[in-house]
């Protein structure tokens, strides 16, 4: 199992800083949360890691090896697979064909697209339809099985719950639960601190590209900072809980 190490990272756009000499650890088998609002910088973090925005400074290394510098393709190689927020499917392609395309760099034998079924039932009986035409949720579930077709030593989420009905969120966390289980590496990044915590490890708090806090879930779950900043009170929480999501 992986042990990715981020040290000293910087991470921008043009001439803007988005992370600054940032340092996560994610252990092997560990299943890490990186909370913070819009903008913090989460979905950078999870960009420089991939190789999708190139890290203007710092260390990326997985086991020991380094990763900063290798193209996106090449992660994928070593094991290294991001679910981005946008999803990025292919909306013309048919459920399996998407699926098929995510083993295609590593050649995920034909078992592997059985396991993405068997996690997710409702992309079987929709193996034929496009992409497109399936609905937020179902897509939600395309993107992870995808992902888990290349076969990944690291998965990395990025807001995989934004959008979606309650139900299909916890059928999302039941698979993330599945797969932490099994022994997978994860990195989940939410703005949703009350849902990572719940199935995370640790956790980690960005706040305009640096880390503010950082601990156990049941430590920051406890911590008054995060508890006023992201998690509200009973009240909060029964209204976000009962919230219609549009799906």
């Amino acid at each position: 199992m992986p042990h990715l190490r981020v040290s000293g990272l910087n991470v921008g756009y043009g001439r803007a800083t988005v992370i600054e000499s940032l340092d996560i650890d994610v252990k092997p088998g560990e299943l890490v949360t990186v909370l913070g609002a819009n903008g913090a910088g989460k979905t950078t973090l999870l960009n420089g890691v991939m190789g999708l925005c190139p890290p203007r400074a710092g260390s990326v290394t997985l086991d020991g090896v380094e990763l900063a510098g290798l193209r996106p393709e090449q992660l994928v190689g070593r094991g290294v697979v991001l679910v981005p927020e946008r999803r990025e499917l292919f909306g013309n392609l048919s459920v399996e064909v998407n699926l098929r395309l995510g083993g295609y760099r590593t050649g995920a034998p034909p078992k592997s697209l059985e396991r993405i079924y068997g996690l997710f039932p409702i992309l079987a009986e929709r193996r034929r339809q496009k992409a497109a035409t399936l609905s937020g949720g179902e897509q939600q579930m395309l993107a992870v099985g995808r992902a888990l077709m290349a076969e990944p030593r690291l998965l990395m989420l990025d807001e995989p719950s934004i959008g979606l009905a309650p139900l299909i969120v916890q059928e999302i966390l039941r698979v993330i639960g599945q797969l932490k289980s099994e022994g997978l590496t994860i990195i989940l990044v939410e703005q949703n601190a009350r849902l990572a915590l719940s199935v995370a490890d640790r956790g980690y708090v960005l706040e305009v590209g640096r880390i503010v806090l950082q601990g156990s879930s049941a430590e920051l779950s406890a911590d008054p900072r995060l508890s006023q900043a992201y998690l509200g009170g009973a009240a909060d929480y029964a209204a976000a809980r009962d919230q219609v999501y549009i799906d």
